[in-house]
């Protein structure tokens, strides 16, 4: 609980904010009125447990990073209840899956969802001594919390799965969009093979990421030259980008030369970034968003030069109305941003990426004549991503962990819901949380 205090004083303002620290465990729990302040993000334990309150899942990040050479390995904890479990089994999966259309839709036997990965393991019980395996640190620090009825679990990323990716529905599309999806799932059972229960199931949606390499890239550039019939010289064309890589929300300059020795008149140029999304799984469709424009207006007439610098910003506010737009993995009740560019490791298939996305500023000159108006385009490449966040050293973790609890409909008090929905990310309620006695 947090208590904040105001004073005013002669020289204005003061605030200042208090916190009083919680001894006692259960309270890491915080009760159903109550809002979570997240003081450290790298702190954060994530929660969700199943209706029947036999599985819960408990997992210290969402986003696991994809470094071309490796992958971040998925790491966690299952808490048990016995008593509810009567007997059976636990089982956890990691599966990639890719989405092009709805899970009910099914053309000349063609199913529209595709599991690209499953790996299964069996946590309860245990097919090794817990204590004489190697955990993780965030895991070794939820088993002593959570006491003996907790489990670890572990997967591995293999080399060629596509990083999480969507395609934004339109504003009345209806059902799960396409996308390439990753996802947790903990179930009890009598054994891997059974039928399995929604009561008895939970479910983390979780997404695979990629940060820009390291190291410089040559500054691309294109330039072009246009020869007209009646026309003794030729129209030349340059466009340069500063770099190679750029960060979401980070203007593009373009550098824009052009040398008109033609006898024809430029009436305008305009630029813009184009978002390539190709859909290489199925039918190979592919997907041409402009996600930003300028239309400048500028003019160049016969015999005459021009040099300018534009900018150009991509953003995803700009086109959240778009349907088609490809956006970076979504969970839900969090942003998203443009899709990054996809960066594929040597030697795997583009086939089995599910979604590649590419970006591209393109300059466009219109050209009058005595027939009507053309063009003449030229396109530069570029990426689009993330800059890797700076790296946490594990000495450098508070000991204080925070919970936060995926369903948010025990924060409302509501007993029902879809457990396939996975709603908010709210701490609220006990009802997994070791008791002290």
């Amino acid at each position: 609980m947090f208590t904040y205090t105001a004073c005013l004083t002669s020289a204005g303002l003061l605030l200042w904010f208090s916190r009083s620290l919680v001894a006692s465990a259960e309270q890491v729990w915080l009760s159903s009125c109550s809002i979570c302040f997240i003081m450290s993000p790298k702190n954060v334990i994530f929660k969700k447990t199943c209706k029947d309150k036999s599985v819960g899942v408990f997992m210290g990040k969402r986003d696991f990073v994809d470094r071309v050479d490796s992958v971040d390995p998925v790491d966690g904890v299952i808490l048990i209840d016995p008593e509810a479990l009567a007997g059976r089994k636990v089982f956890v999966t990691l599966s990639c899956t890719f989405r092009y259309g709805r899970d009910d839709m099914d053309v000349m036997g063609i199913a529209f969802r595709r599991e690209l990965y499953l790996a299964t393991r069996q946590v309860y019980p245990p097919l090794q001594d817990r204590d004489k395996a190697v955990h993780t640190r965030v895991q070794a620090k939820l088993l002593r919390k959570l006491g003996n009825n907790a489990y670890p679990f572990f997967f591995e990323f293999p080399d060629n799965l596509p990083c999480s990716v969507a395609l934004q529905p339109g504003p009345h599309d209806v059902g799960k969009q396409c996308a390439v999806e990753f996802e947790i799932k903990a179930f009890s059972a009598e054994s891997q093979d059974a039928k399995v229960r929604k009561r008895s199931t939970v479910k983390l949606m979780l997404r695979k990421v990629q940060y820009a390499p390291e190291g410089q890239e040559v500054a691309p550039s294109v330039e072009i030259t246009k020869d007209f019939v009646m026309s003794d010289k030729p129209l030349h064309v340059q466009a340069t980008l500063d770099k190679e890589l750029y960060y979401h929300g980070e203007p593009i300059k373009v550098h824009v030369n052009v040398t008109n020795d033609s006898n024809k008149n430029i009436k305008n140029i305009i630029l813009s970034v184009d978002q390539v999304a190709n859909v290489v799984l199925y039918s190979n469709d592919n997907y041409s968003k402009c996600v930003d424009i300028e239309e400048s207006g500028d003019s160049v007439s016969a015999g005459a030069k021009l040099q300018k610098v534009y900018t150009l910003l991509p953003l995803l506010a700009n086109n959240r109305e778009r349907r088609g737009i490809a956006l970076d993995g979504k969970l839900k009740h969090e942003d998203t941003n443009l899709a990054s560019s996809s960066v594929v490791k040597e030697g795997v298939l583009k086939e089995v990426m599910g979604i590649m996305v590419s970006y591209k500023v393109m300059v466009k000159l219109i050209v009058g004549g005595m027939m009507g108006s053309s063009e003449v385009g030229l396109e530069v490449p570029f990426r689009l991503m993330h800059p890797k966040p700076d790296a946490v050293r594990e000495s450098e973790m508070e000991e204080e962990m925070v919970f936060e609890e995926f369903k948010r409909s025990y924060l409302k008090g509501i007993v029902g819901g879809d457990d396939d929905e996975e709603e908010g990310n709210v701490s609220g309620g006990d009802d997994m949380t070791p008791r002290e006695k």
